[in-house]
């Protein structure tokens, strides 16, 4: 008899390799681990490698939570040419003379583009209007312009250089195209530029993560099922900057059961673990002290 997708609860910290989607990488992943549900949190560009933290089972509903983290990016983009995706994949729009350029200007423009600063996406990402993604709109030769927004970038610095193409640093929020900071870069300094090549590094919380590629999950698959399932990580793993909220007898049934509780806490977010550990619910308290849940856990 034919067995289903397995019941499977965790997160996977995913090195998506370049070339493919964020979704195709998930697919993969899911099959790999005949999983009944997963998740991923926030997209990578096919061009773009590094972190996908991929959520399984009860883990998918925090995904949400991750997808407003701190971000952290290794990027290369070349002065001297624009294309229409603002990367390498791109058409090639304007190629332009790049001016003899000093790091310190380099560094100052880099300046301005941290903060809070207002971007403009690419016309050529997964941004929807009127429920289609802004890609397919442009693909069709429609004439797109993509809604100006505001985005907060932590640290933009300059690593190094190999004569026109710029290694970077990028820390940033959510909703911050990598794409667009190098073509804005590139426009400041008055030649251009498009980006090449972008790893991501970390996603909050997982700050130094053990990343595991498709080729390393597909060898345990037809090996040890035990190192397979060994590189999820538990579901509070995602949850290590929310404080705890320790329950007794009585307070673990309430929330069990979704119910509001009086708690003697600040006001904030938290997860609720009962006597004995588990993690039963994610939630937040109010000013009043009232803890109420927005997801709760089965085991």
């Amino acid at each position: 008899m034919a067995i289903g997708p397995l019941v499977i609860n965790g997160i996977l910290l995913l090195d998506k390799p370049s070339g493919i989607s964020s979704n195709r990488a998930l697919q993969q992943a899911k099959r790999l681990f005949d999983a009944a549900k997963a998740g991923h949190t926030g997209s990578l560009d096919p061009l773009a490698s590094g972190l996908l933290p991929i959520c399984f089972g009860e883990a998918t509903k925090i995904a949400g939570y991750l997808l407003g983290a701190r971000k952290a990016y290794a990027a290369e983009c070349k002065l001297g040419v624009t294309t229409n995706t603002c990367d390498s994949e791109g058409m090639v729009l304007v190629e332009r003379a790049v001016p003899a350029l000093d790091d310190d200007v380099i560094r100052g423009e880099l300046a301005r583009l941290t903060g809070r600063i207002t971007q403009i996406p690419p016309v050529y990402s997964a941004l929807k209007q009127g429920g289609v993604p802004l890609y397919k709109r442009a693909r069709r030769g429609e004439a797109v312009e993509a809604p100006p927004r505001e985005v907060e970038v932590f640290r933009f610095d300059l690593l190094g250089r190999d004569g026109d193409t710029l290694r970077l640093h990028v820390e940033c929020g959510s909703g911050t195209y990598v794409r667009s900071l190098a073509r804005d870069l590139g426009e400041a300094l008055g030649c251009g530029a498009h980006l090449t090549a972008l790893r991501r590094l970390w996603v909050e919380p997982f700050r130094e993560p053990r990343m595991f590629t498709l080729g390393e999950l597909a060898h345990w698959r037809d090996g040890d099922q035990a190192d397979l399932h060994g590189c999820l990580l538990p579901i509070e793993a995602g949850l290590a900057d929310w404080p705890v909220l320790q329950l007794d007898e009585r307070g673990a049934s309430d929330v069990a059961h979704g119910r509001a509780l009086q708690v003697s806490v600040a006001s904030g977010r938290y997860r609720a673990h009962s006597p004995t550990g588990n993690l039963l619910a994610i939630g937040a308290v109010d000013a009043t002290g009232t803890f109420k849940v927005l997801r709760g856990f089965t085991a």
